[in-house]
């Protein structure tokens, strides 16, 4: 086995991994199902970034860390994006903590499963990005699948939209700021982190907090939500940094499937057979959107390997 080939298992496992950490979340917050999802998102800023500075100092990366903090001090637009993807990100934590403590995880997978046609569609948007016809095609089936579930839950199915287009977006402002993943984690919850204290001393204040009057293991919970934020996220970017970003879409979907599993078969929430048909339409427009990007992967490879054998 080459070093090339070990590298790609090695980022396959990793980026795996993440995912599966993220699939199976959803149980780590119905462990504090009693809590409000205001004090569990506050608690998770607050000891996320504790956890990371503790990684940064421990991987020699705090000398990068002050640096990159002080040269976006210096760039406005890239102080404005690091603002936004803080705020998304926050707004995404938020719904999805509250969804999967409301009993709403079926809606939040979902979100997760067309969250790479919104990045898709902001891209063209935004970024004047170009999609070929079978992407095209993909946003249609994906619209059937959402409408179907409209019209099924009788209601627009709000909370997925919501984590799709809040993460979404945090992508589109994480362009902006190309940092380490550790780095830009810490920079992003230094812009709430006042926010988050600010919250968690009103709760201390008015005697409404959880942390520290409930139990240990609730504490220690709270704690470890440092922990479980950050812990996937670096093995996302170990597996991001080895592998083709093509394999890295298809590793994606095991996080909603996971989350989708654990609704419908442990949870026990409803899953009828229009959710069926929605789903369906969804993973063919996924499907469809997959096998594009990896021909067009496969395509440039293959175009870059010629050019450099001429």
């Amino acid at each position: 086995m080459d070093t090339q080939e070990q590298e790609q298992r090695m980022g396959i496992f990793y980026a795996g991994f993440a995912y599966v950490l993220w699939g199976f979340l959803p149980i780590y917050w119905k462990l504090l199902n009693d809590i409000l999802a205001y004090e569990i998102l506050a608690n998770r800023v607050f000891w996320s970034l504790l956890f990371i500075l503790v990684f940064l100092v421990l991987s020699k990366k705090w000398g990068v860390f002050i640096q990159t903090f002080r040269g976006l001090a210096k760039k406005p637009r890239q102080l404005l994006a690091l603002t936004a993807a803080s705020l998304l990100i926050s707004t995404n934590w938020f719904f999805y903590i509250w969804a999967v403590n409301t009993n709403q995880m079926v809606e939040a997978s979902l979100g997760y499963y067309i969250n790479p046609l919104v990045s898709v569609l902001l891209g063209m948007i935004f970024l004047k990005e170009r999609l070929s016809k079978a992407q095209y095609i993909s946003f249609v089936l994906a619209g059937i699948g959402v409408l179907i579930l409209t019209i099924s839950y009788g209601k627009f199915p709000w909370i997925a939209v919501t984590l799709a287009a809040s993460f979404g977006l945090y992508g589109l402002a994480k362009k902006l700021i190309r940092v380490d993943s550790a780095i830009g984690l810490a920079l992003e919850t230094m812009v709430v982190m006042p926010i988050a204290i600010g919250y968690m001393a009103f709760l201390f204040y008015k005697g409404t907090n959880s942390f520290m009057s409930l139990s240990i293991t609730t504490d220690l919970l709270l704690i470890g939500a440092g922990a479980a934020t950050a812990v996937p996220l670096l093995y996302f970017s170990k597996g991001a940094q080895r592998i083709p970003l093509s394999m890295l879409g298809f590793l994606q979907y095991i996080a909603p499937t996971i989350m989708l599993i654990l609704g419908i078969f442990v949870f026990h929430e409803s899953f009828s057979k229009l959710h069926l048909l929605s789903f369906t339409f969804i993973w063919g427009a996924l499907t469809l959107y997959s096998l594009s990007r990896t021909k067009l992967a496969t395509g440039w490879h293959l175009k870059r390997k010629k050019g450099l054998e001429m």
